[in-house]
Formats: structure tokens, C-alpha cells, sequence
């Protein structure tokens, strides 16, 4: 896999993740701010390094597999190495200008 297409392959990858929502909030993870960095490597393999709201968020168990299940739909994804950190913590900074719009916090 060249350059250009782990370019292509990561836009597809935020794509799936602006597709998953967090359920107790109206706007999906990507513009939410949860997913921290995104690396594909030239075999295919997706590295995603992703947050929760909280660690004790309600979804801690079920959104983490969500994300490394459907990721591992997209054709040319061999696998999927998810890994859920808190460091830096979460906090509304992080989420997008549309979606702080959306969420009426400006």
C-alpha cells in the first residue's frame, strides 16, 4: 500500500468514525473529540487510539468494540489495533467548532 492510498484508507476510517455515535450525546465520536489519532500502515493494519467522555462511561465496554469492529469492515483494513487511553482526559475543549454548534455550547 503506497502513501496516497493510507491517505484514502484513514479518510475512510474517520468517515466510519464520524458514523458512531456516542449514545447519550447527539454527535459522533470523530467531531466529539474521542478519537486522538488515526495511523494505518502500509500492510493494512489500522492503529486508533481513541477516549471516552468519562472512564466510567456507560458505553466503556460496548463503543470501544464498535469502533474496532466496524473500522475492520473497510476494505484494505487487515487489522485493527484499538487502544483506549485517558491520558490526556477529555474535556469539551476537544470537541469540533460544528459540533459545539449542534450542542448549543456556543
Amino acid at each position: 500500500m503506497d502513501k496516497q492510498e493510507i491517505k484514502i484508507l484513514e479518510e475512510k476510517i474517520v468517515n466510519v468514525c464520524k458514523n458512531i455515535y456516542d449514545p447519550e450525546i447527539p454527535v459522533n465520536i470523530y467531531e466529539l473529540g474521542l478519537i486522538y489519532e488515526i495511523k494505518v500502515s502500509e500492510d493494512g493494519k489500522a492503529d486508533v487510539l481513541m477516549t471516552l467522555t468519562t472512564p466510567n462511561c456507560p458505553v466503556a465496554e460496548s463503543l470501544p468494540e464498535q469502533v474496532k469492529t466496524e473500522i475492520g469492515y473497510l476494505t484494505g483494513v487487515t487489522a485493527v489495533n484499538l487502544d483506549l487511553t485517558f491520558e490526556p482526559p477529555w474535556d469539551q475543549d476537544m470537541i469540533t467548532e460544528e459540533a459545539k454548534l449542534e450542542l448549543g455550547l456556543l
